[in-house]
């Protein structure tokens, strides 16, 4: 058999398979373990089938993936052999065979059924480990048929040890590393994750007083919270919180008890164990949930003290706000990078051995002189190619001059004192003092001009007079301007039908390419205007915009036809109710009697009240209870008779025998009552008319208001072109309120939302009509007729008692007053005021009226007022409605976009999550758990999340 030779062995029949009580079938087959030489094995002849099974084991020992057994699966049987028999050579000389019989699965498997807690235990973990690192996969999985799970018996037994000596602890710590050193292929991850107490012992077993441990147990955790495992988080959690309430401590705590530890390693991997439970969850709420426990654990009082930072902490931060300041440049910043390194790598990599002292000195000695040569660019390299050459040429120059001042000096001898140069000629380009060969001198100054030197060029001539189009100059006759350019597409101008009062022009008739829903306006033709009317005067062409009408155009066409919907109000019946007055005479007493007896006044003192016009005393709604429950003349007179029975008779009785004696009681009273409410009265009128008359002149004084009616004549004509009211010179303004009924074409808009919308972007002034119209809303719920009634009552009132004044009878008692303080005068004067603010306002809403060609036979100014306050109101909700639209409108865009970003950050965590788990190299599937810690340790794990919220956008890196 082939146990030896790379854990190759013939497989059995099924029935001498062992059972595997720690797991399910593996995918590995089962094989005998008879020790075999290579020489027995190459003289027995095996079966096909044999062979093949063979070679299936060497490839999986080989690690190979699909894509490379296939093609290996396709050579001939005698290959395959020749394969397999090379590969158990190989094996065999390179001596793992020999190291493998030493050991095996089986007898690791032996050394722990035993149960043994003491130094063999140790000494059989610590080789456990090393072979399940060095070893194949092949002998992993064969060990983990059953060796797992005694594995994690030996683990559950350690931790439930009360007495945790030294032996106990290193056992368990042996434990862990073999483990992690299971998991260190995809097979043993799958192993571990699938096995439902191994996240429960590991959690169980994190104890922050074994800190080399606690580092591997939560390193552990960490990377299997990031393998991307169905539920994997779930079961991390729920095993971290049995395991909490069996210490009876928080789920978190020990976690968060590790970073206080002094151990670097392990404060780091806590930290690795927390961002890999927070960042693991898609949840928001749930990342903050847990974020939130960590906090209450804890970690909010830790944090400021694990996160301090070396006393150099200033420096290394200027240092990378200077890196910040590199210009970005593609050529430049790769040699700007080159040039810091080499200083850094001078500085820290110093010559002498040790570290340099620059208290003494402020100089600093960097050689980069050999990288000067390469930081010249190709627009440098130009610039110092022309200036070597003209530095040569100047040299050249200095010699020439100087062999000239030579000969000079020799023909003439040396320059007399006193004598100044000239500053002609090319005595600038003489050196100055102490400018060696190889230094730049500064540029020369442009020579002055000689009496030998060329005047300059004259100035250009005058350019030519500007040519139209035809050739010729603007302004000088020529070939006449060409024809103006046509209107907007689709408009033209319609001939006149007929004369048009007034100096009117003709509409434009507008001829849109689709056919446009219709404007419902009541239209007014031009013979109704007057001069002075609005829409003589109104100049709607002005708001044209081409923009604007093709917008028009898309939002109200006629293409899409959606289903109308009526709106059904519910009609409220209102009961009136009637109050039934029965006049008869026992109900008479009846009422007189609760009359009386709700005052409680002596009879006397009422009579006295009512003849000296005491208004402290006397009341409105004492008067109209008394008139209203007095008896009649005759029965008062009647009464009068009874003057010596009085004590006979019942109480209402003897009222009416004392109120006998006043004379003309009643229109007393009555007139008494209309003192008491006529500034009443007043009050109530004198608003209504003064609201009415502002509203007027605010509807006709408001600029805001005629550009919305000039901007709706001309969107209603450009949708109305070719129907009876087309070229429409003005409209009823109760048409205003019809704007909401004009459905857009996809039925999500109406045409008052759309003009709204266009004086939001383009006439924002128009807007302010709202503002303007201050007292509309209280003279739209004033009543003509009611108001024209009430003064109409009152002239009565005036006239009844002035009358009554006429004709009352000299007083005969001395308390009688009711002459003297009577207030006719100034009632009348008051009446007189506001009879005049009437008929000024009868005179401003007709104005009104007629300055938009309304009917009054037709429209009462309630009926406009209200209309107009309606639109109003209609025009500031359409404002709410759209901004409410565009407020929803970008809540979903950036909904929309925020889920967009979510699904692709989510696929790329998944992508990245199996990239983790994929194969360092092709077809390898060892090291699975080291790329894990890995990532985890260079923080490739959470990556992602923290390109959710960039701090700022765009750095320019």
């Amino acid at each position: 058999q082939l146990d030896r030779f790379a854990s190759i062995r013939i497989p059995r029949s099924k029935k001498e398979r062992p059972p595997l009580p720690h797991m399910k079938q593996s995918h590995s087959t089962d094989w005998s373990s008879t020790p075999m030489d290579l020489e027995d094995f190459a003289q027995k002849q095996l079966s096909e089938r044999e062979i093949i099974a063979l070679f299936e084991k060497m490839m999986e020992d080989m690690n190979l993936n699909e894509d490379k057994k296939m093609p290996l699966r396709e050579k001939d049987f005698n290959t395959k052999k020749e394969m397999v028999m090379q590969y158990i050579s190989t094996a065999s000389k390179s001596g793992s065979l020999k190291n493998s019989r030493k050991i095996s699965p089986q007898e690791f498997i032996q050394d722990l059924k035993s149960g043994s807690t003491d130094e063999r235990l140790v000494t059989c973990l610590e080789s456990l480990r090393v072979s399940l690192t060095s070893n194949p996969v092949s002998w992993v999985e064969n060990f983990g048929q059953e060796g797992l799970g005694l594995l994690l018996d030996v683990l559950e037994r350690l931790v439930e040890t009360k007495n945790q000596d030294r032996l106990v602890k290193r056992s368990q710590h042996k434990v862990i590393q073999c483990l992690r050193a299971f998991m260190n292929n995809k097979y043993g991850l799958e192993r571990i994750l699938g096995e439902e107490r191994s996240l429960l012992l590991l959690a169980k077993a994190v104890d922050p007083k074994q800190t080399n441990m606690m580092t591997d147990i939560v390193k552990l955790l960490s990377a299997m919270c990031i393998v991307g495992e169905e539920n994997i988080l779930e079961k991390i959690l729920e095993a971290v919180t049995v395991a909490a309430e069996e210490r009876n401590v928080d789920r978190f705590s020990p976690i968060v008890e590790g970073l206080q530890d002094n151990s670097v390693q392990l404060q780091v991997a806590c930290m690795q164990l927390i961002n890999a439970l927070v960042t693991s969850p898609d949840d928001l709420d749930f990342r903050l949930h847990i974020r939130n426990e960590f906090m209450r654990s804890g970690l909010k009082e830790i944090l400021p003290h694990i996160m301090d930072i070396f006393l150099a902490e200033g420096y290394f931060l200027s240092i990378l706000q200077h890196l910040l300041l590199i210009r970005n440049d593609y050529f430049i910043r790769p040699q700007y990078f080159k040039l810091i390194e080499e200083c850094v790598s001078q500085i820290v990599l110093h010559r002498s051995g040790t570290d340099p002292d620059f208290t003494y000195r402020k100089r600093l000695d960097i050689n980069f002189s050999h990288l000067l040569g390469k930081y010249y660019f190709e627009k440098d390299f130009v610039v110092h190619q022309e200036t070597q050459a003209l530095l040569q040429k100047k040299e050249e120059r200095i010699s020439e001059l100087e062999t000239e001042l030579q000969a000079f000096k020799s023909q003439y001898g040396s320059v007399p004192p006193g004598f100044v140069p000239s500053t002609h000629g090319d005595a600038s380009v003489v050196p100055l003092e102490g400018a060696g060969p190889h230094q730049f001198p500064p540029p020369p100054p442009p020579p002055l001009p000689s009496n030998g030197a060329i005047p300059p060029p004259p100035p250009p001539p005058p350019p030519p007079p500007l040519l139209n189009s035809l050739g010729a100059p603007l302004g000088f006759g020529g070939a006449p301007p060409p024809p103006p350019l046509p209107g907007l597409p689709g408009i033209q101008w319609s001939p006149p039908s007929c004369a048009l009062p007034f100096g009117m022009k003709p509409k434009k008739e507008f001829k849109p390419e689709v056919t446009m829903k219709r404007l419902n306006w009541s239209k007014i033709r031009p013979q109704e205007m007057t001069e002075s009317c609005f829409w003589v005067k109104a100049e709607e062409d002005k708001y044209e915009n081409a923009d604007m009408l093709c917008k028009l155009e898309l939002t109200f066409c006629c293409q899409k036809r959606g289903k109308e919907e009526e709106d059904f109000e519910e009609k409220k019946s209102i009961k009136k109710r009637i109050k039934e007055l029965k006049v008869l005479d026992p109900k008479i007493a009846q009422n007189l009697s609760i009359f009386l007896g709700s005052f409680r006044v002596p009879y006397e003192e009422i009579k006295m009240m009512i003849l000296e016009v005491d208004e402290t005393h006397l009341s409105e709604s004492m008067i109209q209870n008394l008139i209203k429950h007095l008896p009649e003349q005759e029965q008062l007179n009647a009464l009068s008779k009874f003057k010596h029975e009085y004590n006979n008779l019942s109480e209402p009785e003897q009222f009416g025998v004392v109120m006998s004696n006043v004379k003309r009681l009643r229109p007393r009273l009555s007139a008494i009552l209309f003192k008491l409410q006529f500034e009443e009265q007043v009050n109530n009128i004198k608003p209504d008319i003064m609201a009415v008359s502002a509203a007027c002149e605010e509807i006709k004084k408001s600029k805001s208001f005629s550009k919305l009616l000039e901007l709706v004549l001309l969107m209603g004509n450009y949708m109305n072109a070719g129907s009876r009211n087309a070229q429409t010179f003005g409209y009823n303004l109760s048409s205003l309120c019809k704007l909401k009924d004009t459905k857009s074409a996809d039925q999500k808009t109406t045409l008052l939302h759309f003009l709204v919308e266009v004086c939001e972007e383009s006439y924002q002034d128009v807007l302010n009509f709202v503002e303007d119209f201050q007292h509309l809303d209280k003279a739209s719920k004033v009543s003509a007729e009611n108001l024209e009634k009430s003064l109409k009552h009152m002239e009565r009132q005036l006239q009844q008692l002035e009358k009554d004044l006429q004709t009352f009878p000299v007083p005969e008692d001395k308390h009688d007053k009711f002459v003297v303080k009577i207030f006719l005068v100034h009632a009348k004067e008051d009446f007189q005021k506001l009879s005049r603010m009437h008929e000024n306002m009868e005179k401003l809403y007709q104005n009104v009226m007629g300055y938009y060609a309304i009917d009054l036979k037709k429209v009462s100014v309630e009926e406009f007022l209200t209309d107009l306050n309606n639109f109003r109101v209609m025009f500031m909700q359409a404002v709410k409605e759209n901004m409410r639209r565009r407020e929803a409108e970008e809540k979903q865009r950036r909904a929309k976009v925020a889920k967009e970003k979510a699904e692709k950050e989510k696929l790329e965590r998944q992508q990245k999550k199996k990239r983790l788990l994929e194969m360092k190299t092709e077809g390898e599937e060892t090291g699975v758990m080291d790329s894990l810690l890995e990532a985890l340790q260079s923080g490739a794990a959470f990556r992602d999340r923290r390109r959710r919220t960039p701090r700022s956008k765009d750095h320019g890196t």
